[in-house]
């Protein structure tokens, strides 16, 4: 008996001693490998997210489903429907929204992974369940195949070859699309090729104010993406700097068409971050997170289906904060009322090589 109590203290010391050994050796694995492998969320008492959008992780996540009166989402074979309950409930509510102001539906694209984390593909933000990606094309009639969702191609607003947009696709519909878009409260930004701000910018009449949550950003023409803030609860998410005030068609919209943005990226063959982020380079959290248990299934929590709107519908909406200026601005921030001043915004140049 007295060897038997040996032998497992030895086991028992072997273990605590290869226990670090073991972490360390998850923190070293990549972590777009270890959350792109999870086909569920994380069960949790409450949805919260960890880190950054473009480092980071939540738990609690809730699928959208594959098709709702005014949408359908794309891409299935992705398992990227999934998001912080607030952003599913805000996705379904800008759909019926949106076919009130007459938009024939919306195609879904990426969201998030069903626990966040970096992706095995594409995107470098879209870990916090807190991103999502529309369509400029407009939802067909019909209710496309799994197969088409596969194949179906996006429109670009912008002109080939050019940085501006391509009129002959453009319409008022996407502008009031983009402008229901910036008026949920919850929305912080919404990212769109340069050009299509510039549209705005020189089209938009009345109330411009909603132009501040629109942002330029390299891509972006074929889809716009939307982001909503750090939820409550979630005391580890780290927000991201509000806007700079006022409506973004200045002097830092004009960079957009000069060369510098559109230069050749001089070290091509570097690896993406995610690409080469560890466990490691995470929020602690994100390893507590990948342990967690799943649901019983994937209907058990898709909102509609297993799971109730009521459980997962956002606080009462509040209206925005004043408009602040932004560090290193005047102290006096930018009246909403005043009429907008003209401003001259240069025509883009042609891409270098172009």
């Amino acid at each position: 008996m007295r060897r038997f109590f040996r032998v497992a203290a030895l086991m028992v010391a072997a273990l605590s001693f290869a226990m670090p050994m073991l972490d360390d050796a998850r923190a070293q694995e990549l972590a777009k490998d270890l959350f792109g492998s999870k086909r569920l969320p994380a069960v949790s008492s409450a949805p919260k997210s960890y880190g950054f959008y473009s480092k980071g992780c939540f738990s609690g996540g809730v699928a959208i489903p594959t098709d709702g009166a005014h949408w359908q989402a794309m891409r299935l074979s992705r398992n990227r429907r999934w998001g912080h309950p607030t952003m599913i409930a805000l996705l379904e509510k800008f759909a019926d929204d949106a076919a009130k102001d007459g938009w024939p539906g919306l195609m879904l694209g990426d969201i998030s992974q069903p626990r966040g984390g970096p992706m095995l593909t594409g995107h470098a933000s879209h870990q916090l369940g807190l991103d999502a990606d529309i369509w400029f094309t407009p939802m067909p009639q019909e209710r496309l195949s799994v197969a088409a969702r596969e194949t179906a191609r996006q429109t670009s607003m912008i002109r080939k070859g050019g940085l501006t947009v391509d009129d002959r696709v453009w319409s008022d519909a996407h502008m009031r699309l983009l402008k229901r878009a910036a008026s949920y409260p919850q929305v912080e930004r919404i990212l769109v090729h340069p050009g299509i701000k510039k549209k705005l910018c020189d089209t938009v009449t009345g109330d411009r104010s909603w132009l501040r949550k629109v942002r330029p950003f390299w891509g972006h023409d074929e889809h716009f993406h939307i982001r909503i803030g750090c939820q409550p609860g979630s005391t580890a998410c780290k927000p991201q700097a509000a806007p700079p005030a006022g409506d973004g068609c200045d002097k830092s919209l004009a960079w957009w068409f000069t060369e510098e943005p559109w230069r050749p990226n001089k070290d091509p063959d570097a690896p993406k971050a995610r690409d080469v982020m560890k466990m490691k380079s995470l929020p602690k959290e994100c390893a507590a997170v990948l342990a967690m248990p799943s649901p019983p299934s994937e209907m058990a929590v898709t909102l509609g289906q297993g799971t109730s709107l009521a459980t997962v519908t956002a606080p009462p909406l509040q209206p925005d904060p004043p408009e602040t200026a932004a560090m290193g601005d005047a102290e006096m921030a930018p009246n909403a009322f005043a009429p907008t001043p003209k401003m001259s915004i240069p025509l883009p140049r042609q891409r270098p090589g172009n």
